[in-house]
């Protein structure tokens, strides 16, 4: 039983009565228009606004009666995420911190390159694996994502760069494979055609390793892609670098990338952040070649973003060619992934860090 105060909290605001839109599934829409005395058709109608248009308001469905409008923000609410900062590179990415309506925050980036537009967003906001090296990481985690607050992040940048998303990673702040459920659900909306219409292979989870999620996504029926951060394959320097993931071995990693690649016949790809001194030596880097050799992978190099206050600090451009080189020796294809935003605050929740410490100073 809600208490008095709850009570008055709840008649003081009106919108927090009402259920967003985002959260009704079809059969619950069609329901309530139903029950309003719509024909069956608005229901297309309405989610074309919302899941197509990213419509802001009830105002601009204009092809719904005003009577219907009115009817519909008298009972739900749209939701939507507000801007807090905004921050252009020199290489045109934009980086994103939006609000939801309960005060949580989560970064999300676009970058653009000729014609395509990726998109790089979070599906928690914060993180508990707490690696060492990752911003996000430091701040905790404040809450798993909704399928729909996953999906306004791609159309929230798809909308400030006027242009189409052609992929999305799933590759900011949190842990996909602890929010499976909200994950797959924002995967399938993409994917859908009257959703963002983005192709399956142009869908990416990267996860830390959590093993029984692997296998779990390997079984669903769409074609999305998988990223793995790998950071070392050296168990001790990695449990140093991921304690998020430490219960779960390597040699496990290994072979549950077996059964994945046999299962779908796609190529997963490992990400390793170059880190100087700690996982780019000779010894690391002949771990890694032992661990990917004679497996279908590709290896992402990342360069280190720097974060403030952080002990890490990136490898050189030469020890990355070095890694490149050795693993195309033992047959194992690995690029360096151009990095975007260093100009800004590229690390995972630094913008969000400089934001919130700007208030509370």
């Amino acid at each position: 039983m809600p208490s008095d105060t709850e009570k008055n909290d709840a008649a003081a605001n009106p919108a927090a009565q009402r259920r967003d839109l985002h959260t009704l599934t079809h059969g619950e829409l069609a329901e309530l228009l139903a029950s309003l005395g719509q024909p069956s058709f608005r229901a297309k109608q309405v989610e074309e606004w919302v899941w197509s248009k990213n419509a802001r308001s009830f105002d601009e469905m204009t092809n719904l009666p005003k009577s219907l409008r009115e009817a519909l923000a008298e009972r739900l609410t749209l939701g939507g995420a507000v801007e807090v900062a905004r921050q252009v590179s020199s290489d045109g990415s934009r980086k994103y911190l939006l609000r939801f309506t309960d005060g949580v925050s989560v970064e999300c980036v676009g970058m653009p390159s000729r014609s395509k537009l990726s998109v790089c967003v979070s599906t928690q906001a914060g993180c508990a694996m707490g690696c060492a090296f990752c911003a996000t990481g430091a701040a905790g985690l404040s809450r798993s994502l909704t399928a729909a607050e996953i999906y306004e992040q791609v159309m929230h940048v798809r909308d400030d760069f006027n242009s189409r998303v052609t992929s999305v990673v799933m590759m900011g702040q949190g842990e996909p494979f602890m929010n499976y459920d909200a994950t797959l659900a924002a995967l399938r909306k993409l994917n859908d055609p009257d959703g963002a219409g983005i192709g399956a292979r142009h869908l990416t989870v990267s996860t830390c390793g959590v093993i029984p999620q692997i296998m779990r996504f390997a079984n669903e029926p769409e074609q999305f892609t998988l990223a793995i951060s790998l950071h070392s394959a050296v168990q001790r320097t990695r449990n140093a670098l991921m304690p998020g993931v430490r219960k779960y071995s390597l040699i496990n990693l290994y072979n549950v990338m077996g059964e994945y690649v046999n299962k779908t016949g796609r190529r997963p790809t490992y990400e390793y952040a170059l880190i100087g001194g700690v996982n780019d030596t000779d010894a690391e880097l002949q771990a890694l070649c032992d661990f990917c050799e004679g497996t279908l992978v590709h290896v992402n190099l990342i360069q280190l973003n720097e974060v403030e206050g952080s002990k890490f600090r990136p490898s050189t451009d030469l020890r990355a060619q070095d890694f490149v080189r050795r693993l195309a020796a033992v047959g194992v294809e690995a690029t360096v992934r151009n990095s975007r935003g260093s100009d800004i605050d590229a690390a995972c929740g630094q913008l969000r860090q400089r934001v919130i410490g700007r208030r509370s100073s």
